[in-house]
């Protein structure tokens, strides 16, 4: 009698790497050159000259620009972490791959984290370059002393924004289209993560809304870095913000499922 052949089941390692090489060609396929270069060059700049006008036509001086710019250069990380991660599903279910991925034996968090690695890599870079900007346009000081905690609390807000990204491209599983919601996140940031101004001047609700969003605490790890606080200040919001990564990656892989289910009985598994 013929032994029955076993079903096929690449390990961890190979559906990280091989979605993470992949991915940009595929799914990923909108970020082209001019996008990855676009997203880290001008885009920190733009977004951050435009607010800091805003300050100074508001009356605001020398600090509270500060503030505003070092906001927008770590804002900027929504982008290529929340906006294009989340696009992702749009863009399996317009070439019609969706249906071949769900049925994958492959390791769901090994795919969703590979895919992952390179909006990370992008991420880093944006929220550096924004600094960059911030220092030599705005004058904010960035001590040298101050880079290992700074590099990172970027690092940490870069794996928990892209976290948050995916499990919203789990939630537009069941849409129609994730371009609203990702768009949606990508301006409550604005207005609830202390990019423009501290979030104890929101009203009590909207500041406990703040604090469920991975990028208040990324911000904020990257101020206080930013700012020469102690190490130990700091590594309570690196805890946070790693709460926060973990959390993401997690209801990610967990929620997926449930809207799965939800997108073939309602017929959205295919509908782009």
């Amino acid at each position: 009698m013929a032994t029955p052949l076993l079903a096929y089941r690449p390990s961890f390692w190979q559906t990280f790497w091989t979605n993470a090489v992949m991915a940009p060609r595929t799914s990923l396929g909108f970020m082209r050159v001019d996008f990855v270069l676009g997203t880290i060059f001008i885009v920190p700049l733009t977004q951050m000259v435009f607010f800091a006008f805003v300050v100074q036509l508001g009356g605001g001086g020398a600090s509270e620009i500060a503030y505003t710019a070092v906001g927008n250069a770590v804002a900027t990380v929504t982008y290529s972490s929340v906006f294009s991660v989340c696009q992702t599903t749009d863009s399996e279910k317009q070439q019609g791959t969706m249906e071949h991925l769900l049925v994958s034996p492959a390791n769901r968090f090994a795919l969703y984290f590979g895919r992952g690695l390179i909006p990370i890599l992008i991420s880093l870079a944006t929220v550096a370059v924004g600094l960059t900007y911030a220092a030599l346009i705005y004058g904010v000081s960035i001590p040298l002393a101050v880079f290992p905690t700074l590099i990172v609390s970027i690092v940490l807000t870069a794996f928990a924004m892209v976290g948050f990204g995916l499990l919203l491209g789990g939630v537009a599983l069941y849409l129609r289209t994730s371009i609203i919601l990702g768009n949606i996140f990508l301006f409550v940031g604005l207005l609830l993560s202390g990019v423009n101004f501290p979030l104890s001047s929101l009203p009590v609700p909207l500041q406990w809304a703040g604090d469920a969003l991975p990028l208040t605490w990324g911000l904020a790890a990257i101020r206080a870095a930013v700012a020469g606080e102690s190490l130990g200040s700091i590594a309570v919001l690196w805890g946070a913000v790693g709460i926060a990564a973990v959390a993401s990656f997690g209801a990610a892989v967990g929620l997926w499922k449930v809207f799965e289910r939800r997108a073939l009985s309602t017929g959205s598994i295919a509908r782009f």
